[in-house]
């Protein structure tokens, strides 16, 4: 059943390299997370949203890091990030995932 913790859980995916190369060994997807959002709260809206079986969820708190441009110093930003393992023969379609 789908309710409203189900979206706000999760909030983006992660697009990048290193993301790519988890999605095509290792059948894992990475997503940006809620702040206080469990291991079976990420599993159920994955579950819930994109209609597939988890297999496992890997949960890190990302550190900021010190930057620094033409008008001074700053921090990046922190979140939480979840590593989703799936089934095998599974898969989620980020381009259009409802179909």
């Amino acid at each position: 059943m789908l309710n409203e913790r189900s979206y706000t859980t999760i909030k983006s995916p992660v697009i990048s390299e290193k993301s790519a190369i988890q999605k095509s060994n290792g059948n894992t997807y990475v997503f940006k997370v809620d702040g206080d959002a469990t291991k079976k709260q990420i599993t159920s809206s994955i579950e819930d949203i994109f209609g597939v079986k988890v297999k496992s969820v890997r949960v890190l708190n990302t550190k900021f890091k010190n930057k620094r441009n033409r008008f001074g110093k700053y921090k990046t930003s922190t979140y939480k990030k979840a590593y989703v393992s799936l089934e095998d023969g599974k898969e989620i379609n980020l381009e259009n995932p409802f179909k």
